[in-house]
Parts: C-alpha cells; sequence; structure tokens
C-alpha cells in the first residue's frame, strides 16, 4: 500500500517512522511548508518530498495518508485528500469546529472512503486491558473516572489551547471505557502563559447511571503526568500512561450487596494491590496497523469520525464552560 504524510512537525515525523518499519507499505512521499522539516526527512528516509501537498498527490497518488498538520488546515487538507480518493487517519482533533468535523464526515462517507481520528491513547495497551476488565465487571459499577495530563508548554502549539489540544484524549477515553456520553460539563480554565488561549483545565463531566468525570489539565507542570484512574465498588485501577503500567487496589470490604440500598454501608477499606503484566508496544503503531487494517479489509475503523467528532464537541463545551462559568447541557 502506498502511504503518505501531511505535516511533518513531531508527530508527522514519528507517522513517516513508523510507517517506514511497517511490513507491505511503500511510503510514498511527504509534504510540509517547513524546507528544514523536508531536508530532514530526506536525510531519515528514502521518500519524495513536496512543499504542497496537492503536488504530491498529483505525481505520488497515495492510497492512504496520515493528516498531522495544525488543526485549523484539517478540513482543508482532508477534502483535498478524500476527492483525491485516498483513506486517511487525521490526528486529533477531527477539525477545529464542529461544523468541519460534520464536512468531513460527510465526504468520507460520500467518497466511500475510511476516515480514522487519531486518538491514540486508545491504543496504550495498559487502556486496552483496562477496557477489557470493565467490560467483564472486574469492578462492579463505576463510580468516577478521573483523568490528568499535565507537562510543560508545547512551543510548537499556537492555533489552539490546552483544552483543545488534550481534552479530546481524555473525554474520549471517558467515552470508551464507559461506553457512555456525558450530559454536562463544566469548567475552570486559566491562561497564565499562551500567549492566545487558555492553558489550564479543571473540568467535570456527568454521565448517566450516576458516574462522574473529572480532567485536570495544563501546559504549566515542569513534567509530563498522564494517568486515568477509574473508581468503582470493587476498588480502583490505575494506569500510568506514560509507562503503561495498570495497577487495581482491591476494596477489601467489597461484597455483592455493599452497595445495595437496602443494606448498610459498611464502609472501604484497603486490600491487595496487583500490578498486570502487558504485553508492551508503542501505540502509535498500534493505530497505524489498525488504521491500515481497516483500509485493506473494509472493515470499521476502531476509532471513528463520529468518535472524534464527540470529542472536540465535548472539549469546546469544557473551552465555553471556562468562558461563561455556566454548566453546559451537552
Amino acid at each position: 500500500m502506498r502511504v503518505a504524510v501531511i505535516g511533518v512537525g513531531s508527530m508527522g515525523f514519528n507517522h513517516l517512522r513508523v510507517y517506514s518499519e511497517l511490513e507491505g507499505i511503500q511510503l510514498a512521499g511527504a509534504s510540509d511548508v517547513n524546507p528544514e522539516r523536508l531536508k530532514a526527512i530526506t536525510d531519515r528516509f528514502s521518500v519524495p518530498t513536496y512543499s504542497d501537498y496537492r503536488e504530491l498527490f498529483a505525481k505520488e497518488k497515495p492510497e492512504a495518508v496520515s493528516i498531522t498538520v495544525p488543526t485549523s488546515d484539517h478540513e482543508k487538507v482532508a477534502t483535498f485528500a478524500l476527492q483525491s480518493g485516498a483513506h486517511i487517519l487525521v490526528e486529533k482533533p477531527i477539525a477545529a469546529t464542529v461544523d468541519e468535523g460534520k464536512r468531513i464526515i460527510a465526504l468520507a462517507k460520500e467518497m466511500k472512503r475510511q476516515l480514522m481520528i487519531g486518538h491514540i491513547i486508545r491504543f496504550n495497551p495498559a487502556i486496552q486491558s483496562l477496557k477489557k476488565r470493565l467490560d467483564n465487571g472486574d469492578l462492579g459499577r463505576i463510580f468516577q473516572i478521573f483523568c490528568r495530563r499535565a507537562g510543560p508548554f508545547p512551543a510548537r502549539i499556537r492555533d489552539v489551547g490546552v483544552v483543545v489540544d488534550l481534552a479530546p484524549h481524555d473525554v474520549d477515553i471517558m467515552r470508551f471505557l464507559t461506553g457512555l456520553n456525558p450530559m454536562r460539563v463544566y469548567a475552570e480554565t486559566e491562561q497564565q502563559i499562551h500567549t492566545d488561549h487558555e492553558d489550564l483545565l479543571f473540568g467535570l463531566l456527568r454521565f448517566p447511571g450516576g458516574i462522574t468525570g473529572a480532567l485536570e489539565l495544563n501546559w504549566l507542570t515542569p513534567k509530563k503526568i498522564r494517568e486515568t484512574l477509574v473508581v468503582g465498588e470493587k476498588g480502583l485501577f490505575h494506569v500510568d500512561d506514560l509507562l503503561q503500567d495498570l495497577y487495581f487496589y482491591e476494596n477489601a470490604q467489597a461484597s455483592g450487596d455493599l452497595w445495595s440500598p437496602l443494606k448498610a454501608i459498611r464502609g472501604v477499606s484497603e486490600g491487595i494491590m496487583t500490578r498486570f503484566e502487558l504485553q508492551r508496544q508503542e501505540p502509535l503503531k498500534a493505530e497505524l496497523k489498525a488504521f491500515l487494517q481497516a483500509v485493506e479489509s473494509g472493515n470499521p475503523v476502531p476509532v471513528s469520525g463520529e468518535d472524534g467528532l464527540e470529542a472536540l464537541r465535548l472539549s469546546l463545551a469544557l473551552v465555553e464552560s471556562g468562558q461563561t462559568h455556566q454548566v453546559i447541557e451537552v
């Protein structure tokens, strides 16, 4: 399969690297407006490079492309790629606005091409294992999901704030783990360092079934922190996204009737901690393999355009709540 990458900044470079390592893949080309990036690509990979992605499509005719340009350009590039007959993987968020995202989804369906959104956290083996365990009922009823994503300010990102850049990851994970959409959101945001947008968020999401979600994001912490915690009637699951570790902290008092409204709650006590053995893998490689397999087989992609649109819609609702100081019904 002939594949190309449009936009070879930090993420696009990694897409190129992974594609170059996959069997059965031919790198058709790469495009970027920055000549220094193109030179670096030429030095590293044996791949044709273009400053204009339209020329790349005209000359190389890729069958599938990764779109890793700034968010503001997603619709423009995705539209051209789809109209050129390519299947596309668009890095999250799907687009800058909900309407733009809807148009991309509609065009992909019209052109009968695969559209996948790059929500890479889903492909972390710890998150994959957690999903299976929650589906198996290992936690019992879920009470709360907490996601924390903090780190230094990325100077490469100027077109969006921390919410649109990072929140789609975590609201997507909350939807993925619960299988539910939230009913309302509330957020507090601050702008401390970023010149144009918010760089700190505390958010709350209310899901059906009495599940609450909590979200902490910032570009102000001089250490990368990536973690997901799920609290339920049988204990606590803790994912360290960076180390790909999954832990379970047992509620020693948990029993089948612990949370029954007909019985007095005996409380929660600390039980055994288990660290699960996982087969570690690079999430990006798993993600790109899943995209290419869907292209080859015609089966649905694991992260659809609709998934990406919902993550964007919820993230924008959090931005709105932070600006208006109001609860937003979603």
